[in-house]
Parts: structure tokens; sequence; C-alpha cells
């Protein structure tokens, strides 16, 4: 797990966190016992945004604060580790950024969810403006990204910018649960390439897609794993996929001090 560790600022993002969760996520990426990696914030938010610090602090800090091209929140799209937001509470600006770099969003109900930049005289930062209209459609896109308004959890979810909506006090520990699923019962091979092909599809044409796709299926069938899943489900137990039979669900918060935890 990696959680977002300023609660006193509703998790206020600053440059210092994004070098730290971009180190942490390739690092739990990396690491072969690592099946599936949750995304939270501590007490009562996920992340309200940029630290109001770095905004008063001129054009020039603004600047400094900005993530590296290489860290840029869509970064998580390129990790073979399926990664599970879970949105406990306010998320806005580069928050939002982050919540949607995730590639399952879990949300509390009452959570409080924006964009904000229209609102900050910005314009739709971090790849916004790529992203949300692939995941939600032009209008809900431009609706959510020109208003700046703030949806709840429950709106998150009709209009599919989560995939589901909790009350508030579960939102953790039902990501956790979707995570652990993912991790003892699919196989690590198949989430990895199933995350890849999806986004890599995004920007490719059908013919080619399905082009990749049956070279895919084709490797697919002589690999261990599906061997594996039909001696199990022949033998009634669950599956041992790959060299690492068990999984990690990285441990909480090394230091209370550190703003980005795993």
């Amino acid at each position: 797990m990696v959680r977002f560790n300023r609660p006193d600022t509703l998790n206020a993002f600053t440059r210092t966190m994004g070098d730290a969760y971009a180190v942490a996520m390739r690092q739990l990426d990396r690491d072969p016992l690592v099946r599936a990696i949750v995304v939270t914030g501590s007490g009562r938010g996920f992340c309200s945004g940029a630290d109001v610090e770095v905004l008063r602090g001129g054009p020039a800090a603004i600047r400094a604060f900005i993530p590296a091209r290489e860290d840029m929140p869509s970064f998580v799209h390129r990790l073979s580790t399926p990664v599970i937001a879970a949105v406990n509470g306010p998320v806005a600006g580069i928050g939002f950024a982050y919540m949607m770099g995730s590639d399952v969003r879990f949300a509390a109900r009452e959570a409080k969810i924006a964009t904000t930049f229209a609102r900050l005289g910005l314009v739709a930062e971090y790849g916004l403006s790529w992203l949300l209209p692939r995941a939600l459609g032009v209008g809900r896109a431009l609706d959510l990204l020109l208003s700046g308004r703030a949806i709840t959890g429950a709106e998150a979810l009709e209009m599919g910018l989560v995939q589901f909506a909790v009350p508030v006090a579960d939102v953790f520990t039902t990501a956790v649960e979707y995570a652990t699923d993912l991790a003892l019962n699919c196989a690590s091979t198949s989430l990895a390439v199933i995350k890849a092909q999806v986004y890599a599809d995004l920007e490719d044409n059908e013919t080619r897609a399905l082009e990749r796709t049956v070279r895919l299926m084709d490797r697919s069938f002589d690999g261990p794993d599906l061997a594996e899943a039909l001696s199990a489900r022949s033998e009634s137990r669950r599956p041992l996929f790959g060299a690492a039979a068990g999984y990690v669900i990285a441990p909480d918060a090394r230091s209370a001090a550190s703003p980005v935890s795993s």
C-alpha cells in the first residue's frame, strides 16, 4: 500500500511527495511478490490538490512543483502491477490526476471530487484533457473540467469516474479485498499483459489491436499459468501462478513523518 501522509492538510501535495510517490510505485512494481498496489490518503482526505503555499509562491514555485514528465500521474498506466485507488475523502487538482492515474477506483460515497483547475484560472492539467474524454466521453469530461464543480463519490460512480462507491468506513477495506482477490486468484502475467493491452489499444486501431491480441493469445496458450489454473480447478484448490506462490500488499506507513508512505 502507498499512502499520502499529510493528514493535517488533507494530504495537500508537494514536489517531495510527487518524487517519493514515483520512487515507491516503481519499487513496488519491480518486486515480484507485489501483485497489486492500493493507494489511499491518511486521515479524512485522499489528496486536496497542490499545497496552497506552492500556489502562493508564484510562477517559479509552481513550475518547480510540477513533476518531471516521466513522473506525471499517468506514469502508473505504464507499470505492470494493477493500481487500485481508495478515495477516502476530498480529492482535487493534482490529487484528481493521481486518482485517475490508477487502474481501478473505489470512492467513499460522501467524498468530494473535483478538478478545480478552471476555478483557479488554470487549464486542464496533467494530461486530463486526453484521459477524461476517453474515460467518460467528451460531454462529461468537459462538464468536470469546465465547471470545476465538486461531485460526490456516489455521483462519480454514476458517471463512470470510479468503479465502486461504498460507505467511507469501508472504502479502504473493500479496496484491499479487491486487491487481495487479484493477488490470490489472478496470474500476475495476465494482469500485466491485460493492463498493457488496454492502454496500448486506446492509441491504436481495431485491426492492429486484433493482430496484437491474436499474438498474445497464442503465446498464453503455451504458458504455465493456463496449465496451473486447470490443475487447480480439477483439484479444487487455489492456483499457484508464476515463480512466486505468495503475494505482498506492502505494509502500512514506514514513518509518520514521511509525506508518502508505502
